[in-house]
């Protein structure tokens, strides 16, 4: 933040500060005098190293916002007039002035080394939004790497893109085969080539701050998701609009922030570890399953660009258990996404996922925000389009090679 923004930050953010704590019991109004006299003592984080320093006032911030509900609380109790909390009052107006020209001061200047690239606003301390707060970029959000931009645990968030969108594909995979004879269809189904592409995602915070220290404003953290996918044929009347084919993705995943500076003004923000399990459901010869695990390892540059990598590794199983024993080659081992936030409502993102051979796949997806949210909100509904040429654009399609172009509506940031 430049120095001119950061004059203008204590106006800007007064109005949210009742927000900047998770609700405390109140002092009581005996307690209040002498806790006023001592609302300056942020002056004393000054001297601490960065992290620290961002710890130190984050934890005064939510000290004085119970300061602040006590001193409300007492002035409540004591004023019978008709025109009750019509005024704010003055002690309270005051702390609030510390409040705001602390944060002002906790702000980091661009240069500062361990600086997360792209957090726009307070790092370690938010408004009232945790993870919605626009202040921070959108991979600290995601994964709520720091206190900051955290919301609670066992909250429903998103995690991919939920879906609603029509797609076509050139070729239709009618008569899906696999090395495993059990799991070779042995007559064809005349499934159109449009369908009904529908994707729920979503997730949820099992636990946070389990390695990271707890006096410091970054947050590992470890997740719980699902994803399903299913290819309705929705326009296949021949077929009594049947599903073809519906995906079932759990995940376990463990995210450890960092703060790492990179060539290019890039920052290396996260790595990670995940367990996940994928089948479609269906009993031979349609059924198809397996499980990975996985490293994965986050990036940034000014909040406009974003890259992610993940490596994985099949979990064996026997062979008369195994419905597609080549999954790995034709799919690939590991995936990497490159996001590119073109501006505050256009976002491209290209995935490539393979190991580098004749195999794999490359997707293509273009989304755009509808509407605008209130303050400091914002909306999640996206027009969304996709283009995906390769193997595996569902599980049943594992080694069949298509090319999908899908329109309609997403989900995100819910």
């Amino acid at each position: 933040m430049t120095a001119s923004c950061s004059k203008f930050l204590p106006f800007l953010i007064a109005p949210f500060l009742p927000g900047l704590a998770a609700a405390q019991t109140p002092p009581k109004a005996a307690d209040i005098a002498p806790r006023i006299e001592a609302a300056a003592a942020w002056q004393a984080c000054l001297g601490q190293a960065d992290r620290e320093r961002l710890g130190c006032f984050d934890q005064w911030a939510r000290e004085q916002q119970s300061l602040i509900s006590a001193i409300e609380e007492r002035d409540r109790s004591a004023d019978t007039s008709p025109t009750r909390h019509t005024v704010p009052s003055a002690q309270a107006a005051a702390v609030r002035g510390q409040v705001a020209a602390a944060l002002a001061t906790a702000q980091p200047s661009p240069t500062q080394a361990g600086a997360p690239s792209g957090s726009a606003g307070i790092i370690g301390v938010g408004l009232e939004q945790g993870c919605r707060d626009r202040q921070f970029s959108d991979i600290s959000r995601f994964w709520e790497l720091e206190s900051g931009s955290s919301c609670p645990t066992f909250g429903l968030r998103a995690f991919r893109p939920t879906t609603l969108a029509v797609s076509y594909g050139d070729r239709m995979n009618r008569q899906p085969q696999s090395p495993n004879p059990v799991n070779s269809a042995t007559s064809a189904t005349a499934y159109d080539k449009e369908e009904m592409r529908l994707q729920l995602s979503v997730r949820t915070k099992l636990a946070s701050g389990l390695f990271t220290p707890s006096g410091g404003t970054a947050r590992d953290s470890l997740w719980a998701a699902y994803t399903g996918q299913s290819s309705w044929q929705l326009f296949n009347s021949q077929l009594s609009r049947p599903f073809r084919n519906t995906d079932h993705m759990p995940e376990l995943i463990y995210v450890y922030p960092t703060t790492v500076q990179l060539p290019g003004g890039w920052t290396w923000r996260y790595s990670g570890a995940g367990l996940v399990h994928q089948s479609n459901g269906q009993s031979d010869p349609l059924s198809r399953s397996w499980n990975r695990v996985y490293l994965m390892a986050g990036f940034e540059k000014d909040n406009t660009w974003n890259l992610q990598a993940r490596w994985w590794k099949r979990l064996s199983e026997s062979s008369d258990k195994d419905n597609n024993p080549d999954i790995a080659r034709r799919i690939g081992r590991g995936d990497i996404t490159l996001g590119w936030n073109i501006n505050s409502k256009n976002t491209l993102r290209a995935t490539y996922v393979g190991s580098f051979n004749k195999y794999g796949s490359g997707k293509l997806e273009w989304t755009r925000s509808v509407g605008d949210g209130w303050g400091n909100s914002f909306s999640g509904l996206r027009l969304y389009a996709s283009l995906f040429h390769g193997y595996g654009d569902s599980l049943i399609d594992y080694n069949f090679r298509r090319t999908v172009f899908s329109l309609g509506f997403s989900l995100v940031d819910f």
